[in-house]
């Protein structure tokens, strides 16, 4: 059995999803599907979703006995000794990735040197 739950997705991609699973909440789908199948889904959830929200959860051998995917998220899935849990990076992590400055830009800011250069 698979559970998705996605978050802003288009209407199309909703019922192509209904045409494998149920939905019995918005937004919230249930089935039992072959691998095949969960694999065609999930990609067909990557290609339509656009700035939406995913998490797809399957059976799975493991000490869990379930895996799951996300996308769309700032959540990650991390490996954990064999677990597989869901890790929220810090904010200071993520700046630093990012490549983003450490202290705040000064200066003016572009609307007020639009409305100053009269543009």
């Amino acid at each position: 059995m698979i559970v998705i739950v996605l978050t802003v997705s288009p209407p199309r991609l909703r019922g192509h999803l209904t045409r494998w699973l149920f939905e019995i909440s918005p937004g919230v789908y249930v089935g039992k599907v072959s691998t095949r199948v969960r694999e065609l889904l999930w990609e067909q959830i990557l290609e339509n979703l656009g700035k939406g929200r995913a998490v797809m959860v399957y059976p799975s051998d493991n000490e869990q006995g379930m895996e799951f995917r996300t996308h769309g998220q700032e959540w990650e899935p991390v490996d954990y000794d064999g677990l597989k849990l869901i890790m929220r990076p810090n904010s200071n992590q993520k700046q630093r990735s990012n490549g983003a400055r450490k202290t705040p830009k000064t200066g003016w800011s572009n609307a007020s040197r639009r409305r100053r250069f009269g543009r």
